[in-house]
């Protein structure tokens, strides 16, 4: 089969499927297969394409009809303009989290000296790394209580070429040391909301996700427990929910934290939390 009908088909299952961005998946997983840019299928739709490889494509779009996000599927996403190694054992990166990145980066670039930052549930490790690729004064940390998250984010310290130092833990239970900036991205949504989530959504790691009856479960744990891990005038930077962020003010604030600022998202969304011990 060329190259031109296999999109085609796959294009038509996917609209039939109610998939959305059928056009650009099936872009994604002839490439990703083929391992040639989207750029490259254009100019070469009347190419045919192997047997094997036609079976392959197929089976990655039903994935795609199960709910089974595409970017596990072809174990790539591309954040700060990086590209990330993930699969199901880590949640998929999302836009809004640059917000975060680049608060810290910020901060950062405003103190001369070298910074020890602690990236607390990294997952992926998307925001250690993109830190440590953007910044020259920073000693990195991460931790995760899960094992297979931190192989993913050690995997992309390595394909970045980045010195990152991990921590299996849960928060800071392995934790033993003093740092400038500690800056979490948490589970934050809230238990039954799951429910109603995308099927793709559902199909990312729970452990991730769930932040409890009211998704505010580890903010009442870092916000009591980070004052014995920052060094002095240290600073906390969180991902917050759109809906959060009185509620994380005033965790904070009954912790003893100063100088509390929020910052918005793309969409006009309060989404990032920066604070003083």
């Amino acid at each position: 089969m060329k190259v031109i009908d296999l999109l085609k088909n796959g294009r038509k299952i996917l609209i039939e499927n109610e998939i959305e961005e059928g056009s650009l998946k099936t872009r994604l997983l002839l490439s990703n297969i083929l391992k040639v840019s989207k750029e490259y299928l254009i100019v070469h739709e009347e190419d045919e394409v192997s047997k094997n490889q036609e079976e392959e494509f197929f089976k990655k779009i039903k994935r795609l009809v199960d709910g089974e996000p595409i970017q596990y599927i072809i174990n790539s996403v591309e954040f700060m303009k990086i590209d990330f190694f993930v699969d199901n054992s880590v949640l998929i990166p999302q836009p809004d989290t640059e917000i975060l990145v680049e608060k810290v980066i910020k901060i950062c670039k405003n103190d001369n000296k070298c910074l020890k930052i602690l990236d607390l549930c990294t997952g992926s490790g998307i925001i250690c790394v993109s830190l440590a690729k953007n910044l020259q004064n920073v000693k990195m940390f991460a931790s995760d209580v899960s094992k297979s998250a931190l192989q993913i984010a050690k995997l992309n310290s390595k394909k970045n070429n980045v010195e990152i130092f991990f921590y299996e833990s849960d928060l800071f239970e392995n934790i033993n040391e003093k740092f400038d900036i500690i800056v979490s991205n948490p589970p934050y949504i809230e238990t039954e909301v799951i429910k109603t989530l995308s099927k793709e959504v559902r199909n990312e790691p729970l452990l991730a996700l769930d932040g409890g009856k009211d998704g505010l479960n580890f903010y009442r744990r870092i916000a009591k427990e980070a004052k014995n891990y920052l060094n002095s005038n240290g600073k906390i930077a969180l991902e917050i929910g759109f809906n959060q962020k009185v509620a994380v003010t005033q965790i904070f604030e009954e912790q003893g934290y100063k100088n509390i600022q929020c910052f918005k998202d793309l969409s006009n969304n309060d989404r990032v939390i920066i604070c003083n011990l």
